[in-house]
């Protein structure tokens, strides 16, 4: 009888298909471009599970709902009217609920899951800068926004086509409102990011971009109503406009785009329009900076 030792076992080497990875190595553009894709796609609940895909498909419908209405009254009743009921520079602040519901409801998904599950150090293990993360969040929800605010337009566009307003008049003045809704996105989009960074919960981010669009709006709107039409001082009433997001772009389309105004005071002269423009792009400014510095702080 042999010994162990004189007649080791045997063994057998099998071979299980991995093999070495040949093909292209995407860098930082692709990945930023890929990840900007995944956050626009998941602000709709595009890729995610139905529940997901319910909130933000019914606020794009409920956005899009008075926009049919008008496009309806518009038809019925062109013989008599020569524009639309509402202009197109007026329908975000309108609609503005609308869209704090949905950026209240979608910003605190593009970042605070990946906090409070604590995938960020995976995203900067690969060749991803912190900048190209946020670039790539702020980039996603601002288009989500672009086009939640866009959708509406077009509707109301067509319909004053079919009611036969001046096409160049119609595709002027929808050119024009589509500037003020990318500055309303980028705005929205950055104010929302900023607060959703600070918590993991959800929900905590969700009350916290409420309170600040929906007070701050209906603070100024008051003080605005009370110190013009009480007090007759309209310029004070103008610079109030500065402290709240909403009324703030209200008075950068109506300065810089000559848009029909929807606060309860417009911006107090050139100065005013001015000053509406500066603090439009600090606040923009500012939510970028303000992003980056929170990722500085994530390690890997």
């Amino acid at each position: 009888m042999s010994s162990p030792m004189t007649n080791p076992p045997s063994g057998v080497i099998h071979d299980i298909g991995y093999r070495k990875y040949d093909g292209p190595r995407l860098g930082r553009r692709q990945v930023t471009r890929a990840l900007f894709a995944q956050s626009l796609r998941g602000a709709y609940g595009l890729g995610r599970s139905a529940r997901a895909k319910v909130l933000p498909m019914l606020l794009l419908g409920v956005m899009c709902l008075p926009a049919f209405i008008i496009t309806v009254i518009a038809n019925v009743t062109s013989s008599i009217m020569t524009e639309l009921p509402l202009p197109y520079s007026r329908y975000v602040v309108v609609t503005q609920g609308i869209l704090t519901i949905f950026v209240a409801a979608q910003a605190p998904v593009s970042l605070s899951r990946d906090l409070r599950f604590k995938t960020v150090p995976l995203y900067f293990s690969r060749p991803l800068e912190r900048s190209d993360y946020v670039l790539a969040k702020f980039g996603g929800l601002a288009t989500a926004l672009f086009l939640l605010l866009t959708a509406p337009l077009l509707i109301m566009y067509v319909g004053a086509l079919l009611a036969e307003f001046p096409a160049g008049r119609e595709t002027g003045d929808l050119l024009l409102a589509l500037v003020g809704v990318a500055v309303f996105s980028v705005v929205f989009a950055g104010v929302g990011l900023v607060i959703a960074s600070l918590t993991p919960r959800r929900g905590l981010g969700v009350a916290a971009i409420i309170t600040l669009f929906a007070l701050s709006f209906a603070a100024v709107s008051a003080l605005q109503g009370i110190i013009r039409y009480e007090v007759g001082n309209a310029d004070l009433a103008g610079w109030l406009g500065l402290l709240s997001p909403i009324t703030l772009v209200d008075g950068f389309q109506t300065w810089v785009l000559d848009a029909s105004s929807s606060a309860v005071a417009p911006p107090p002269g050139d100065l005013g329009g001015v000053v509406y423009v500066l603090v439009t792009f600090a606040v923009i400014g500012a939510c970028w900076a303000l992003l980056n510095l929170r990722y500085r702080k994530v390690s890997i």
